[in-house]
């Protein structure tokens, strides 16, 4: 009898074990929270901006994300898509869209094969990211409040600044 309990408690304890590896949640949605604490006022605004460019150039294709965030799928890949904490490799290219409706004829920054942890990187790529599979080319249209907000990483970015991402999504892990 003593046997049969030892075998059971070590197969609870294994089983346990196995659980609790596996117990990693792929999470691909942003905690609503910090959605909800983007400005209203400046979303509103935002996504007018975004909406009036996306009108004047005739780009009728792009998703209309519940964040404010606007995407244009150019290529669509394969396979599966990223979690929040997945790292993401990918080639980018940004530019700001500027208070007159115009596209900011420079980049502010551009890499290839970038790797970076999804969790950590601004909430519009946090947003646009776990939408998309590997290989694929999107054109991401991100307010302000989902990337720098009222701070400027750089003299390139205004506050405030709407900003609009080339990205390809190369692989995850």
């Amino acid at each position: 009898m003593k046997r049969i309990v030892w075998f059971v408690m070590i197969g609870m304890m294994a089983g346990l074990t196995d659980c609790s590896r596996d117990a990693v949640v792929c999470s691909k949605n942003v905690d609503q929270a910090r959605l909800d604490a983007v400005p209203k006022t400046q979303l509103s605004l935002d996504v007018q901006r975004i909406t009036n460019y996306l009108s004047a150039k005739g780009i009728t294709n792009a998703v209309v994300d519940p964040s404010g965030l606007r995407y244009v799928i150019n290529r669509v890949g394969t396979g599966q898509t990223p979690c929040l904490s997945s790292t993401v490799v990918v080639n980018y290219s940004g530019r700001v869209l500027r208070g007159d409706g115009t596209l900011s004829p420079t980049t502010f920054d551009a890499a290839s094969s970038a790797q970076f942890g999804l969790s950590g990187l601004i909430l519009g790529w946090q947003v646009a990211f776990p939408k998309l599979t590997t290989g694929s080319s999107a054109t991401l249209y991100v307010p302000s409040g989902l990337a720098y907000g009222t701070g400027s990483p750089s003299g390139a970015i205004p506050a405030n600044s709407v900003l609009v991402f080339d990205v390809d999504l190369i692989s995850f892990q």
